[in-house]
C-alpha cells in the first residue's frame, strides 16, 4: 500500500503546473467555504446574542395559549402566584438555567398631558431582567441605566414622537382584566433605543408598578423570559423544561404551560435560516470546484498514458490495482488540498481578527468583525472536499482499469 502511494505522488509530480493549478483550485474553494462559514456563523451568532441578551432571552415560558394571543397582550391568560411558583420550582431544579425573569405584559394609553398615544409595556423585577436580559440597559440612550419604581423607560420612537425626555412627568392608563380603567403616573427614567423585531416599541416599568396600574390584587405574571448557562445546549435544556412543565395539568387536565424558545418568538430567526442556507450554497460551490478540477486533472491524465497504462496491464498488474492507483491520486489531492486550505484558512481568519475589522449593525456602531473557525465545520469541509476528490478520480480509474492492454500499447 506504500508503495502505492509512493507511485501515486510521483504521478502527480510528473505533472507540477497542472497538479498546483488543480491544487490552487482546491485551496481557493476551501479558504473561500471556510473563512465565509467563519465569519457568517460569527456575524449571526452575534446577531442572536444581541436580540437575546437585549430582551427575548434563550427561552419563554406562558400559560397554554398566550403566545397565540400575545399581539392583543390577554390579561386574562396570566400566571397566577400559585402556578408561577411551580414554573419558578422547576427551573430551580434545572442545572442548565441560569437566571429568569418574570413579566407583566400590558398595553395602555401614554400621555404627556397634551398627547396621547398607545405603548406596550413591561413590567420586570429590575435585577432578576438585568441577570436575564444583560443587554437591556445597554440600550438606555439617555437617563439613568436602571429601572426603577414611579420611573419609565420610553421607546425612543414614542419619545420622539411625542417630545418627551428624561425627567418630564408623563400618564399611563390601562385597562384591568375585569375592563376597569386606572391611570399611573410616571417619571421618564430613559430613553431605550429601538430594536428589530417584537419588543422594538416597548416601555419597561417596575414589576410592582405594573402590578398596580392593573389594580392586581394578587401578583400575576404574562411570561417568564429564561437565560441558559450554556446556548449551545439550548435544544435539550427547551426539550427538558418543555416535558417537566407538560406534566403540570390544569383541573380539565389540560397542559397548564406552553415553552418556546426565541426561534419561535423573534422574525430573525427566519434571516437566520436563509444565512444557513447561503452556506449550503457555498458548500454545494465546493463540490463542483473541487469535482470539475479532479475530474479535468485524472481524465487528462488517463489520456496522456495509455501507452504506460497499456505497459503495466500487459506486465500481469490487475486492473483492481490500476484502479487503485488513480484513485490514490484522487485521494491525496483531495488531503494535501484539504489541508492546505484549512491552514490557510486558520491564518486568516487569524489575520481578520487581528486587523480589529469594524461595522454597524442597526443602531450599534463600531461591532467588531470576528471570524470563528468551528473545528468540526473545518473537519466537515475537508471530509467533503476528500470524498468529492475520490468521486471524481472513480471514471477515470475506471476507464484506466478496463483498458486492452494491446489497444493501449497501440495508442500513438
Amino acid at each position: 500500500m506504500t508503495n502505492l502511494f509512493k507511485i501515486a505522488a510521483r504521478n502527480l509530480m510528473r505533472y507540477k503546473r497542472r497538479t498546483l493549478l488543480t491544487l490552487g483550485l482546491i485551496v481557493i474553494g476551501v479558504v473561500f467555504v471556510a473563512v465565509f462559514v467563519g465569519v457568517t456563523d460569527s456575524f449571526k451568532n452575534m446577531m442572536i446574542g444581541q436580540i437575546t441578551d437585549s430582551y427575548i432571552g434563550h427561552l419563554q415560558i406562558h400559560r397554554k395559549g398566550y403566545l397565540a394571543a400575545i399581539d392583543t397582550l390577554p390579561l386574562n391568560m396570566n400566571l397566577k402566584l400559585r402556578a408561577y411558583g411551580r414554573v419558578e420550582s422547576i427551573l430551580k431544579e434545572t442545572p442548565g438555567v441560569e437566571s429568569y425573569s418574570p413579566r407583566i405584559k400590558l398595553g395602555g394609553m401614554f400621555s404627556n398631558f397634551t398627547e396621547t398615544t398607545s405603548i406596550r409595556l413591561n413590567g420586570v423585577d429590575p435585577e432578576k431582567e438585568v441577570w436575564t436580559a444583560p443587554l437591556l440597559m445597554s440600550r438606555v440612550l439617555d437617563g439613568e441605566k436602571a429601572i426603577r419604581k414611579g420611573k419609565i423607560l420610553v421607546p425612543e420612537l414614542l419619545a420622539r414622537g411625542m417630545k418627551v425626555k428624561v425627567g418630564d412627568p408623563v400618564v399611563v392608563i390601562a385597562t384591568n382584566k375585569d375592563g376597569s380603567v386606572n391611570g399611573k403616573q410616571f417619571v421618564v427614567g430613559g430613553i431605550l433605543e429601538g430594536v428589530t423585531g417584537p419588543g422594538g416599541r416597548d416601555g419597561y416599568v417596575h414589576l410592582e408598578d405594573a402590578a398596580e396600574l392593573l389594580r392586581m390584587e394578587e401578583m400575576e405574571i404574562s411570561e417568564i423570559a429564561v437565560r441558559l448557562k450554556d446556548f449551545s445546549l439550548l435544544q435539550p435544556l427547551f426539550k427538558e423544561i418543555e416535558g417537566r412543565l407538560s406534566q403540570e395539568k390544569n383541573p380539565a387536565g389540560q397542559p397548564m404551560f406552553e415553552v418556546h424558545t426565541w426561534e419561535a418568538l423573534s422574525p430573525f430567526y427566519n434571516i437566520a435560516r436563509m444565512i444557513d442556507l447561503m452556506t449550503v450554497f457555498i458548500k454545494i460551490m465546493l463540490v463542483a470546484i473541487v469535482l470539475v478540477s479532479i475530474m479535468n486533472v485524472m481524465i487528462m491524465a488517463v489520456y496522456e498514458r495509455v501507452r504506460e497504462i497499456g505497459t503495466i496491464a500487459a506486465m500481469g498488474t490487475p486492473p483492481r490495482r490500476i484502479l487503485s492507483l488513480f484513485l490514490v491520486e484522487g485521494l491525496l489531492m483531495g488531503v494535501i488540498g484539504a489541508v492546505l486550505g484549512i491552514l490557510l484558512s486558520i491564518g486568516i481568519a487569524f489575520i481578520l481578527n487581528a486587523s480589529k475589522i469594524t461595522f454597524d449593525f442597526g443602531r450599534q456602531t463600531g461591532l467588531l468583525l470576528s471570524a470563528r473557525l468551528n473545528p468540526a465545520e473545518l473537519l466537515v469541509v475537508a471530509g467533503i472536499v476528500i470524498v468529492v476528490a475520490v468521486v471524481a478520480s472513480l471514471q477515470p480509474s475506471f476507464k484506466a482499469a478496463r483498458m486492452d492492454p494491446i489497444q493501449a500499447l497501440g495508442h500513438v
